[in-house]
């Protein structure tokens, strides 16, 4: 009798095994989902929609994107988290939804709710300065703020921010004093960077390239490992004597917790695919985004590493969100 439960157990496993081949093996043969965590027209929805067309045609159906803006995306992680974990939903994340779970609450967990895919792309921020300020370097600018405390201000795109908290790691690591001067969006921030009510930002190079060329911003360092080709010149701000300081602004790819890793690495692997089109890394580099493409273990354990540096950042600069 134990002989015959165990063998039909065998063969159970057996059948369920073969059956998520399969399904892998076929999928995917309906449209498929991509949640975008922002609204249309912003960077997470450009490479959501650059890359969209690309996947509809090597996976032979339509990838459907479903902008769903607010909290920082918390909205669309908390839609994501309750799909059907059978390939035909995923989202697009970026950088800030990390920051958005260390500082509060949610009602989904970003390591337990969903399978990591891969981190698509990566952006660092351009630390620049308005012109007026007597200062053309970052060792320059941390003298200045020390010797005028609290009389610099630096904008961000909202309290808790991933620019916000980048500058507050800046401050800390530094020993400034500076004030922010939260906006609600990236657009409000530059009317009052270019006329000096703001004096210095973090900003992507997608945004502020044209300020820059036309010198109504002057670039100090970027947050880059190493220089970048649109400012080969620029140093990084470790090379300009802030030891540590590299940032990126990314954007990922998750599905929901329990989908077959068989369709988890399918996605991986259409992603790879899709970054090295031509067209494709080329709209990208314009925008000043790098292409990724980590494996599902990579991206997994640099959610990891992003959460640990961003937790540990709040920490220090005491940032609290009612």
């Amino acid at each position: 009798m134990l002989k015959t439960r165990l063998l039909s157990g065998l063969l159970l496993i057996g059948l369920c095994c073969a059956q998520f081949a399969s399904a892998a093996e076929s999928f995917p043969t309906r449209p498929i989902r991509l949640i975008v965590a922002s609204g249309p027209g912003g960077g997470l929805d450009f490479v959501a929609r650059l890359i969209g067309p690309t996947l509809t045609e090597s996976m032979g159906q339509s990838i459907v994107v479903d902008n769903r803006p607010g909290a920082t995306g918390s909205i669309a992680a908390e839609l994501a988290a309750r799909a059907t974990p059978d390939g035909y939903t995923a989202m697009l994340m970026s950088a800030s939804l990390v920051v958005y779970e260390a500082v509060r609450k949610t009602r989904y967990d970003l390591f337990a709710d969903f399978s990591p895919v891969s981190q698509v792309t990566a952006a660092p921020y351009i630390l620049v300065v308005y012109p007026g300020l007597p200062v053309k370097s970052v060792a320059e600018l941390i003298a200045y703020a020390k010797a005028h405390p609290r009389e610099l201000n630096y904008s961000s795109t909202g309290n808790a921010s991933f620019v916000h908290l980048t500058t507050e790691w800046f401050r800390t690591a530094t020993g400034t004093e500076l004030v922010h001067v939260p906006y609600k969006g990236l657009s409000a921030t530059y009317p009052d960077l270019l006329s000096g009510r703001i004096q210095m930002a973090f900003t992507s190079p997608a945004s502020s390239m044209v300020h820059i060329r036309l010198n109504k911003l002057r670039p100090l360092a970027i947050t880059s490992t190493a220089r970048a080709k649109i400012l080969p010149e620029l140093p990084t701000m470790i090379e300009a004597g802030v030891p540590g300081f590299v940032v990126a602004q990314w954007v990922g790819l998750l599905a929901p917790s329990g989908t077959p890793q068989s369709i988890v690495g399918r996605f991986h692997g259409e992603i790879v695919k899709a970054l090295r089109q031509p067209e494709v890394s080329s709209r990208l580099a314009k925008e000043g985004l790098n292409s990724v493409g980590s494996s599902p273990r990579e991206f997994k354990a640099h959610l990891k590493s992003e959460y640990d540096t961003w937790a540990g950042v709040i920490r220090q600069a005491g940032i609290k969100v009612k």
